[in-house]
């Protein structure tokens, strides 16, 4: 059975689904989750106070989902594509967990004050102020942290550092098909298995070579015949 926290957690998420966060009404949280409006001043303290546990929530439920993905069978690939295919699904699925992953906050959005701003002012009742949750970079961070201790545990002789550079990469891919919808009928998943099979240390084997720039490479570019070493005018060669 849920608890009053939670029911009070459920009912603002569904008023943030129907009006901004600044029409957002306390009495009717309290009213829609069936409980007093002392009830939700003791869990929360107020309107900021359930911001806060609202936005920690979805961090919450986005890296327990991380950790169900990781979790998932399969090698290195399959996992960490199963995490990127769940990050674009809760990414679309739920304002704050795009909100939090991209840093993008609309105005419908609650924006609480970081809970140093409010030392002052102690949440009444037995439980704390939730602490204000992770920027998108600190989110990345620990969800690859939990993709290292998750391949690890297996696979010691990979090297933690590759692992956590090929999750983020694999999140920021996740990220780019969140914010930009592919084309119909393309998934994230290939791509992600893709680019995470060519990194050795991170359990793919081997990376293609390295594409170089700003310097002349070997071939004969469909143009290059046409001009001299020089950059003048030349014979150009035959193919």
């Amino acid at each position: 059975m849920p608890t009053a926290r939670e029911e009070l957690l459920d009912a603002a998420l569904s008023a943030l689904a129907a009006r901004p966060w600044t029409s957002v009404r306390m009495v009717d949280v309290a009213y829609a989750a069936g409980v007093s409006r002392q009830t939700l001043h003791n869990e929360f303290g107020g309107k900021d106070g359930l911001a806060r546990a609202l936005v920690r929530n979805a961090v919450d439920g986005y890296l327990a989902g991380v950790e169900r993905a990781l979790g998932s069978a399969g090698g290195t690939e399959d996992r960490l594509a199963a995490t990127a295919a769940w990050t674009v699904r809760a990414a679309r699925a739920n304002v704050l967990v795009r909100a939090l992953l991209t840093g993008c906050w609309s105005e419908r959005l609650p924006r609480p004050a970081p809970t140093a701003a409010l030392g002052a002012s102690p949440v009444p009742g037995p439980r704390h102020a939730d602490p204000w949750p992770p920027g998108p970079a600190e989110l990345l961070r620990r969800a690859g942290e939990r993709a290292v201790a998750a391949f690890d545990a297996e696979r010691p002789s990979h090297d933690p550092e590759a692992l956590a550079v090929a999750c983020e990469i694999a999140l920021r891919l996740a990220l780019s098909y969140a914010l930009v919808p592919a084309a119909e009928g393309e998934e994230t998943v290939p791509l992600v298995r893709r680019v995470v099979a060519w990194a050795p240390d991170a359990g793919g084997p081997g990376a293609p070579p390295p594409v170089e720039t700003g310097r002349a490479v070997s071939g004969t570019s469909p143009r290059a015949g046409a001009r001299s070493p020089r950059g003048s005018p030349g014979r150009s060669r035959s193919a």
